[in-house]
């Protein structure tokens, strides 16, 4: 593993642990010629997935562009970052136990709302915004309703 610092391929594992469930492994390295520590996480392989977008088209799954989604609507809110990493990876789990190969956006889209709602409901309402295509006001209002108790329920 090349120290991310000075480019050296001479360290050592310090500390291992698991992380989510045993999913990913984390390890702490000291690299012995800079003598600076980073992090590293590896994570199983897994069969690559196709997400078969609105349009019609498939492109490869990235974890990145949830993650990306997520940021911005979650930006200036009391979510950290290890909160929306666990939602990326609940998500990403969700969808691997499946085992299909081709998976429609939407079901993504669908349980990254689901477990938001939970989180952060400006956020979720944010993120709805964007997802599903808000043209005007009363589309905010019809998706936050049930997060106030109104009685229509959208989500």
């Amino acid at each position: 593993m090349k120290c991310p610092f000075c480019r050296e391929d001479n360290d050592k594992v310090v500390e291992t642990a698991d992380v989510e469930e045993g999913a990913i492994i984390r390890r702490r390295r000291h690299c012995l010629a800079c003598d600076r520590r980073f992090t590293t996480y590896e994570r199983i392989e897994q069969h690559p997935i196709k997400v078969i977008k609105k349009d019609g088209r498939r492109v490869p799954y990235d974890r990145g562009k949830i993650r990306a989604g997520l940021e911005r609507a979650c930006e200036k809110r009391p979510v950290s970052q290890q909160a929306i990493e666990s939602l990326v990876s609940e998500v990403e789990n969700e969808v691997y136990q499946t085992m299909e190969t081709e998976v429609p956006s939407v079901t993504i889209g669908e349980l990254v709302m689901k477990r938001l709602r939970q989180l952060d409901p400006v956020a979720y309402v944010r993120f709805a915004s964007v997802y599903r295509a808000f043209t005007d006001a009363s589309d905010f209002v019809d998706e936050a309703g049930p997060l106030l108790g109104n009685s229509s329920d959208k989500a």
